[in-house]
């Protein structure tokens, strides 16, 4: 988020365009919390995982008072455009303020669930995932030599996109994803017939959507005899200094932002689409769902036979 913020403001100021950046997100929009972004302000943050304008929920954006709130302090700054930087709770967010105010609403998807519709790849996927493929590099040393079975979660509540390329890239010997129901006795037979080839060890890539790991992995265990270990990898995958790859996308993504904005175009959202930077109607993003190639589970699991 960080190099986008700052990718925004220095391509705005090349346009002798002023730009405020709200703290905390939709609360210091109500609240009317921002801090003037400059060219000099945003420099030496394009390598900082994070945003330097912070970030929370907001249950009062939520309620039509605090639209209408949000709406009039708009106004009362003289806001001619306003940059979301999120994902698609944010841009539903800004297609609701559309409702109640005249500035134009620009969507830029920054989530490491790339869930996104309308964009490939968001701002801060690749470098979620190679901060899990990283640790989880890490823990396969372990599980060899100890001939033990891993489970690993990473983050993916809904959405499985994160756990299936990590996944696929770790060599993971089984990947479980919320789109893909897969029963324990699934794993457990996958398990015994790598046993059958020789193989002692293993990884398995959960998303947390799939429910509780830690079941799963007692299950297993009993049902096996195979010792198995769980690892959470949690918000580490939320932090740390964003890939060259997530730095470009935010770069060319603010690109597009404030081009858009110059064009006078309102409620789009900027993505990623067939490797060109395009953009989409806001709505459209809003109501449908990204579709997951589960041909990947397949490929995924052919590869570590």
């Amino acid at each position: 988020m960080n190099a986008a913020i700052r990718g925004v403001t220095r391509v705005a100021d090349s346009k002798n365009l002023q730009v405020l950046g709200f703290e905390r997100g939709w609360d210091g929009l109500i609240t009317n919390t921002f801090k003037r972004l400059t060219p000099r302000n945003v420099g030496g943050i394009i390598q900082w995982g994070g945003t330097i304008l912070h970030t929370l929920r907001c249950p009062a954006f939520e309620k039509t008072e605090g639209v209408e709130q949000a709406a009039e302090n708009l106004k009362l700054n003289n806001i001619d455009g306003l940059i979301v930087i999120g994902g698609d709770g944010s841009f539903r967010g800004a297609l609701d303020l559309s409702r109640e105010s005249d500035a134009l609403m620009i969507g830029v998807p920054a989530t490491i669930d790339n869930d996104v519709f309308g964009t490939d790849e968001t701002i801060g996927f690749d470098t979620a995932v190679n901060t899990a493929v990283t640790s989880i590099d890490k823990i396969r040393d372990t599980a060899i030599s100890h001939e033990r079975i891993f489970i690993v979660e990473v983050m993916g509540r809904k959405r499985g996109f994160l756990a299936l390329e990590v996944g696929l890239s770790v060599g993971a010997e089984v990947i479980l994803i919320p789109e893909n129901v897969c029963k324990t006795s699934e794993v457990v037979k996958t398990i015994k017939e790598n046993s059958r080839r020789g193989k002692k060890a293993g990884i398995i890539v959960a998303a947390e959507g799939v429910g509780d790991i830690g079941k799963t992995a007692r299950e297993i265990e009993s049902k096996t005899g195979s010792e198995v270990r769980v690892s959470i990898l949690g918000y580490a995958q939320r932090g740390g200094s964003p890939t060259a790859r997530s730095r470009l996308l935010a770069s060319l993504f603010a690109e597009k932002a404030v081009n858009l904005f110059c064009e006078k175009q309102g409620n789009k959202l900027v993505g990623l689409q067939q490797g060109a930077i395009g953009s989409i109607d806001l709505r459209e993003t809003c109501e449908k769902r990204k579709p997951l190639d589960l041909r990947l589970l397949d490929l995924a699991e052919t590869l570590a036979t």
